[in-house]
């Protein structure tokens, strides 16, 4: 059953991890999971101190090479009844200003207590929602 547009950002707030596709110039697709934090037509997710191979993420690079962007954020259970999707398409920015940083990571430390107690550095990724498309078994 497709979600109404309400049904499907009350259920992306809910997810406490998506999935964010990306693609470069070359139109290579990339996916990974992220931490986000929806703040009305915003989506923010940011580079934190976990540990990655790099700090020069594809993620990033793809960003500014093709800010086009969807999130994917879902719930599976054994009884499928209880299954729903949500699927964000957005634009996409890559903010690494120190001033323009604060507010989207107050967003996310609002969220995510790991985040309170060691704030990010950042980068963060600013999505501009597009549209929101969802799916739910009942």
């Amino acid at each position: 059953m497709r979600l109404t547009e309400e049904e499907a950002q009350a259920r992306l707030g809910s997810a406490r991890v998506a999935r964010l596709a990306t693609a470069g110039g070359d139109g290579q697709p990339h996916l990974v999971p992220v931490t986000f934090a929806v703040d009305g037509d915003l989506i923010y997710t940011a580079v934190d101190y976990k540990p990655k191979e790099s700090t020069n993420l594809r993620r990033l690079k793809n960003i500014r090479e093709n800010p086009r962007v969807a999130l994917l954020a879902d719930y599976y259970d054994d009884d499928w009844d209880l299954l729903w999707w949500v699927r964000v398409d957005g634009w996409a920015s890559v903010v690494e200003d120190e001033r323009a940083l604060q507010h989207p990571l107050d967003v996310l430390a609002g969220r995510y207590e790991q985040y309170r107690d060691r704030r990010p550095a950042g980068p963060v990724i600013v999505i501009q929602v597009d549209r929101r498309k969802g799916w739910s078994s009942t």
